[in-house]
């Protein structure tokens, strides 16, 4: 009996949770990629908030819940870092960037000595999005992570409109669109919770409200999301504020017309790219991406179109079943692709992010 279009192999499923579940550690921190030489050794709130939020969404939840578990754990320990954060917004005098938290961390919750582009705060919004999404899918009782929740809430309250790093760990001196909604969707979610005192609960659903007001009256060109608060481009990260973020419904023009410039200028053959200008392994597709865009389509209510995004990432799985980050079938920069190579080595394979959104699409679709 054939798969049904837009169903991955039984075996990259299995595959799938299999790997994510032998590769998180014992903290509960999800590694980005095992061998991969810049990312070894370290897990992101972002990606792994999306990973988790694809575990749980398949029914692993223990392994959702370690990974939400490690997250309160580091903002726990990092609970002076925020304090001194909201302080000194507070007194306009703002905490340098590199004194701000960081995008990764260490499996054991550490900064880590390595050089990186750390100061993004939208893993910090991922994360209480992931825990909202895990609590309500599961009946899993919130008030353990109160005070993680509490502590991050007040940082991204007093944090948001500060330029930082985007996703791709890129253009520190810009307001993120994506990384808005990041905050955004983190602070509805943390509202809903039904741990935090009354004045944060309104300041979180206020804060959160606020966020999605600036995007559409400053992050939207010619009736699209923008890359940045002052450009005209799309970013492929966008369409998570359609779904899974849901920080634009997907019945807004605003959302429509974003997976249309997406399509447009960044889709081929169903493969997405992050942005037109990348040069980042010559600028290929990433099957996370695809993903991306095809919840979009799933929660507009086109299924077909989702199956069709769905076929072509898990389509870029290895022999051995991985996935890997991006894909050079059609590069924006070929010329820079070896230089990559060079500097850090074949591009990273497995990525379990890319894992986490087949799983997550394939569950969207099918199930």
């Amino acid at each position: 009996m054939t798969a049904a279009i837009g169903t991955p192999s039984e075996a990259l499923i299995t595959h799938s949770r299999a790997l994510i579940r032998a590769l998180q550690t014992s903290e509960g921190a999800y590694p980005a990629s095992p061998t991969f030489s810049a990312y070894r050794g370290y897990s992101w709130f972002r990606d792994g908030a999306f990973i988790a939020d694809g575990m749980s969404a398949v029914g692993d939840d223990d392994s959702a819940a370690e990974f939400l578990t490690w997250c309160a754990s580091v903002v726990r320990r990092y609970a002076g870092t925020i304090g001194s954060a909201v302080a000194r917004a507070a007194a306009d005098d703002p905490l340098p960037d590199d004194e701000m938290l960081p995008a990764r961390f260490t499996f054991d919750g550490g900064r880590g000595a390595d050089e990186w582009w750390d100061f993004q705060l939208d893993g910090f919004g991922t994360w209480l999005w992931a825990l909202g999404e895990h609590v309500t899918r599961h009946g899993t009782d919130p008030q353990p992570y109160a005070d993680a929740v509490t502590l991050t809430v007040d940082y991204l309250v007093a944090s948001w409109r500060r330029p930082c790093f985007d996703w791709w760990e890129e253009h520190d001196e810009h307001v993120h669109v994506s990384t808005l909604g990041c905050i955004a969707a983190g602070l509805t979610a943390a509202a809903r919770l039904g741990v935090l005192d009354d004045r944060r609960s309104r300041d979180a659903t206020n804060t959160a409200a606020r966020v999605v007001e600036y995007i559409l009256e400053h992050g939207v060109r010619e009736g699209h999301l923008v890359k940045w608060i002052g450009s005209s481009a799309v970013d492929g990260s966008l369409a998570a504020l359609i779904s899974p973020l849901r920080v634009i419904p997907p019945e807004h023009p605003v959302a429509t017309a974003t997976l249309a410039a997406i399509e447009r200028d960044l889709a081929v053959d169903h493969g997405v790219h992050r942005f037109a200008a990348d040069v980042f392994y010559g600028g290929g597709q990433w099957p996370l991406l695809s993903c991306f865009a095809g919840l979009a389509h799933a929660a507009l209510g086109e299924r077909d179109t989702a199956a069709k995004y769905l076929a072509w990432a898990a389509a870029q799985a290895t022999s051995e079943l991985d996935l890997p980050e991006q894909v050079p079938h059609h590069l924006l920069a070929p010329e820079h692709r070896q230089e990559w190579i060079d500097r850090w080595g074949p591009v990273a394979t497995p990525l379990l992010w890319s894992h986490a959104m087949v799983l997550r699409l394939n569950q969207e679709i099918h199930a």
